[in-house]
């Protein structure tokens, strides 16, 4: 046994090592930076200031006292509702018409493998290419949507859509949906793959309908791929940066946390400032995926 758990460790140093290099000394420093007043003009004359950059509190000689921080800081917390919002949507969206595609494409019908192909073009497109190209499709004033939704008579007058905080987070919300469902759908119809046809043949002469053999025998079974393709995917969202950057650049309704960080890196020369909104970013995104999988568990394991 020892010598299987020794030739195991030995297999993984490789990935380790390489997974040490490219993310763990990129996140040690991250978190390093956090707690400096580094600047990105000069890293090398950083000082040490504890967790200033997170929560301080000022006294001024007039007797007011001022909190300072990330912690107390209006437009992260923003940014935090906004990348909440859209993971919240998106993904549960995202399953549903996921499940939907995937549960039509595992059926028996002629031209099966070219819809298979085709439902995965827009997922196979970059994501600034999807996303420039919806912000011609969205342009208030030569964009189609507009154009389409006037001559069937849905509005009274052309949107902007990209630029109005009424429909800012919900152009985004479509682009991100149009593009990544193709995505849940792969992965669930990767698990009714899997399924043993037997299952499903037992539950049709035991006299279940379509919605009861999907509901007690096929989710149940596929509940454990789903619980993994939510989780990749709402990691996926809440670090959403490229999509937004690109279709609402500038947008407060729409900033995510990771575009909040970049201002700040690089934008805003605020380099220790964008550094612990990065650190809470991660540890958001650990947090989250750490008590998802662990509710999965109890969930899937009856209870236990």
């Amino acid at each position: 046994m020892r010598q299987r758990v020794r030739s195991a460790w030995l297999f993984l140093a490789p990935m380790l090592l390489v997974l040490a290099a490219i993310a763990g000394w990129p996140l040690v420093r991250t978190v390093y930076f956090s707690f400096t007043d580094a600047s990105l003009s000069d890293l090398e004359a950083r000082q040490w200031v504890g967790f200033a950059n997170y929560f301080s509190v000022l006294h001024l000689p007039s007797g007011r006292t001022i909190y300072d921080g990330l912690l107390v800081d209006p437009v992260w917390w923003g940014a935090v509702w906004n990348t909440v919002r859209f993971t919240v949507v998106s993904v549960s969206c995202e399953t549903v018409l996921g499940m939907i595609v995937a549960l039509v494409l595992n059926a028996e019908f002629a031209g099966r493998g070219i819809v298979r192909a085709a439902i995965l073009i827009p997922w196979a497109i970059p994501t600034i290419v999807s996303a420039k190209m919806w912000q011609w499709m969205l342009n208030d004033q030569f964009g189609i949507i507009n154009v389409v939704l006037l001559n069937l008579g849905l509005i009274d007058g052309k949107i902007a859509w990209t630029a109005s905080a009424d429909t800012a987070m919900v152009a985004v919300l479509i682009v991100d949906i149009w593009k990544t469902t193709p995505f849940m759908a792969l992965l669930i119809l990767a698990a009714l793959q899997m399924l043993p046809g037997e299952i499903i043949e037992v539950a049709k002469l035991d006299g279940a309908n379509s919605w009861q053999i999907f509901w007690r025998v096929t989710l149940p079974l596929i509940r454990r791929a789903v619980m993994v393709a939510v989780i990749f995917r709402a990691l996926d969202a809440l670090r959403i940066f490229d999509l937004i950057y690109v279709l609402t650049p500038n947008n407060v309704h729409t900033k995510s946390m990771s575009v909040f960080a970049r201002e700040n890196l690089f934008e805003f020369d605020k380099f220790a400032y964008g550094s612990a909104a990065s650190t809470l970013l991660f540890l958001i995104l650990a947090l989250l995926t750490i008590s998802y999988i662990r509710i999965g568990r109890i969930s899937l394991d009856g209870g236990r």
